[in-house]
């Protein structure tokens, strides 16, 4: 079937986008803060004992990034004057209030990421759906205040209702398609879709790509450096996308720490949320994005 989700619109035939302060770039640090099942295969670092339950291996793996790995980002962010965007699965609510707490004393912006990470929807029906995510959005609104803007599948997921389905329930932008350096509308009238990224992400890198510490650093900053050069006429966006079980280890702290001291000293740089650039870009581009 042909794509009815989105249409095709080259970046170069595009009107320009400017950030605020004249900056080039809009970057995010794209903060999973997720929860797993123990009884369930999910991300894994070690594939042989993957479909087992319990999989101490690949759990503890996981269960590594809310008790130790999230502290040394928090330090991190705080350190660098960055705000996360915090993809968060609705169970974090509830099995992890001291990294609520933590986000809401940082005024994170809070990003809807399904009610597990070993839960994907793909296969409801909409009326299956419905009732799922308005239990996620609900139970986010309630613990943080605020009711999520965005969202995030799980592993990136999504059904074909997906979309209007959040519209319904009064979000405005997905992460799902990291087809674009800019936010674009989808064809569900007032959704956007914001630059996400499955390449610059600590999982695909570290374990899916074996990258070292010195090897992710170099990547963030050559991928600032391009968007710098691309965006002379037109602004881009960065997404960092990281997971503390996986970049907030001891021996690669040090590296996430470089790089985001590079991105916050680099010229032309909005450090922003995704709330941020779909407000702005909303502002900028009425009549796209209604």
């Amino acid at each position: 079937m042909d794509n009815q989700l989105f249409t095709y619109s080259p970046i170069t035939e595009r009107p320009p986008i400017t950030w605020p302060g004249g900056a080039r770039v809009a970057f995010y640090v794209g903060l999973n803060i997720e929860h797993y099942r123990v009884d369930a295969p999910s991300t894994s670092i070690f594939g042989g004992t993957a479909g087992l339950a319990p999989d101490p291996l690949n759990y503890g793996w996981r269960d590594y990034g809310p008790r130790v790995g999230i502290w040394r980002m928090i330090e991190s962010l705080d350190r660098h004057g960055i705000r996360a965007s915090a993809l968060i699965n609705s169970d974090v609510c509830r099995h992890y209030p001291q990294i609520m707490e933590a986000g809401k004393q940082r005024d994170w912006a809070w990003i809807a990421h399904g009610k597990d990470n070993s839960t994907f929807q793909a296969g409801m029906t909409r009326e299956e759906e419905l009732a799922y995510l308005t239990e996620v959005v609900d139970t986010i609104e309630a613990t943080t205040g605020t009711r999520p803007r965005g969202w995030l599948g799980p592993a990136l997921t999504e059904t074909f209702e997906t979309p209007s389905v959040l519209a319904e329930l009064g979000l405005g932008y997905v992460l799902d398609w990291c087809n674009d350096d800019q936010p674009y509308p989808l064809a569900v009238p007032g959704m956007l879709s914001i630059p996400y990224s499955i390449e610059l992400n600590d999982v695909t890198l570290f374990v899916v790509k074996s990258f070292t510490g010195p090897e992710f650093l170099q990547t963030v900053k050559d991928q600032l450096d391009q968007l710098y050069l691309d965006a002379a006429d037109t602004g881009r966006v960065m997404a960092l996308c990281l997971h503390p079980f996986s970049v907030n280890q001891p021996f690669r702290q040090r590296y996430l720490d470089d790089a985001l001291a590079y991105v916050a000293g680099h010229e032309g740089v909005w450090l922003s949320t995704t709330d941020e650039i779909e407000a702005e870009y909303r502002r900028q581009t009425p009549g796209q994005s209604l």
